[in-house]
């Protein structure tokens, strides 16, 4: 009697990616590109473009014949010395070591590589950015995510964040996450916060990461504080052209970082990009030298009256106290109703009635709310997009939307 042979079972993908959440940005491009007329609040972008200088220097940059040639890993060189003076003067980051990446996200991967193993705990506060926390659960260190606390006002919960780093050796923290202003929640941290942090970081030998891709996105006119930064032999800080300088296409990245992590990051680097785009980098030069600072805020205070129409949108039908965050970065929150606490619900929802698109709150740990973000349009176009919000909202506070 013949022995029927087994058929082996097909490949799959890695339990890491497998383990890893479905990007809600491209699920959210998905759903806009199959209806028209949609206008979007969902992903975080500016409608401005980089300086015209800039720009305009894309021509003599064509010429150079380091533009078809690998470059430097961690950067140009002249970048890299723009960025270091950038970061002394404006940030107070002094004897850091500077790598230019592809964006901020790969600069996150790159750390999350180099300083910690897929057992080791991971701490984001809750509601994170993302991009983030797939960055940790494709590494392998989904099971050791520790979801950290925040306060009422959209801070991290320092009490908290004490006694979780004080729990036995073998359960450790070993980095800590924040993003500053936030995202999702647009807020800012005190200075005095992050000393605080980094101080119990550096007492527990955990590393301290720092997201500072919404620097320039402060409000100090409307009472706000400003955005501040700290470092340390335990810090890394992240920061991007991709807001600031509307250069979200060009994918520019980089971090400051403690000397002694020089050889561990360039091992990563050099087996993810090998080098950044040298064409993106002397845009980001370009743009640096031509715009800077003065340029970018003069832009960002513009954003006030995006803003306010938006957030008005949600206070004056959910309620002011459903309206969260918003002191800094590009981003409010909304609370949702108890009766509508299914947030992917809702955005399918307002999607298909409304025409407007926003991300659910539970694709950053926050269930049963919203993320909204009122940069991405110039400002006709957020008003109408604020518009439709407001009556998507208004049937959501009457119970009369159904979702079904």
């Amino acid at each position: 009697m013949s022995q029927q042979k087994l058929e082996p079972d097909p490949p799959r993908p890695s339990k890491r990616v497998r383990a890893t959440d479905d990007p809600c940005i491209v699920t959210m491009q998905e759903m806009m590109r199959d209806k028209e007329g949609l206008l979007s609040l969902a992903q975080g972008a500016v409608h401005w473009q980089p300086p015209p200088e800039a720009l305009n220097s894309l021509n003599d940059h064509a010429k150079l014949d380091d533009i078809n040639s690998y470059g430097d890993d961690d950067g140009l060189p002249e970048l890299r010395a723009a960025l270091k003076e950038k970061l002394r003067v404006e940030n107070g980051l002094e004897d850091v070591e500077v790598m230019v990446t592809t964006g901020a996200n790969q600069a996150y991967v790159n750390l999350v590589l180099a300083l910690i193993d897929a057992s080791d705990g991971a701490v984001l506060f809750e509601p994170f950015y993302f991009n983030h926390m797939m960055a940790l659960q494709m590494t392998g260190s989904a099971d050791s995510v520790v979801r950290g606390r925040m306060t009422g006002d959209l801070l991290p919960d320092v009490d908290w964040l004490a006694k979780t780093l004080s729990t036995p050796a073998d359960q450790r923290v070993r980095m800590v996450t924040l993003v500053n202003p936030g995202n999702p929640t647009g807020t800012i941290i005190p200075k005095t916060m992050l000393e605080a942090i980094s101080k119990l970081c550096a007492e527990h030998g955990a590393w301290l990461v720092i997201d500072n891709t919404y620097e320039y996105f402060t409000y100090e006119h409307e009472g706000a504080a400003e955005h501040s930064c700290v470092a340390g032999d335990h810090v890394a800080n992240i920061f991007s052209f991709s807001k600031a300088f509307g250069m979200m296409g060009w994918r520019v990245g980089y971090m400051a970082f403690p000397k002694t992590l020089k050889s561990s990051l360039l091992k990563v680097q050099d087996t993810i990009p090998i080098c950044p785009c040298i064409a993106s980098q002397r845009v980001a030069l370009a743009a640096l030298k031509e715009g800077g600072r003065t340029w970018v805020k003069q832009l960002v205070a513009g954003l006030s009256e995006q803003k306010k129409f938006v957030g008005d949108a949600v206070a004056d039908t959910l309620g002011p106290a459903c309206l969260l965050g918003g002191s800094g970065a590009i981003y409010l929150m909304a609370r949702l109703p108890e009766a509508y606490q299914d947030d992917v619900a809702v955005v399918r929802w307002l999607a298909d009635k409304h025409k407007i698109c926003v991300i659910p709150g539970s694709a950053c740990g926050a269930q049963g709310s919203l993320r909204i973000s009122y940069a991405n349009s110039p400002i006709e176009r957020c008003k109408e997009a604020a518009s439709r919000l407001r009556a998507g909202l208004a049937e959501i506070a009457l119970g009369v939307a159904s979702l079904a």
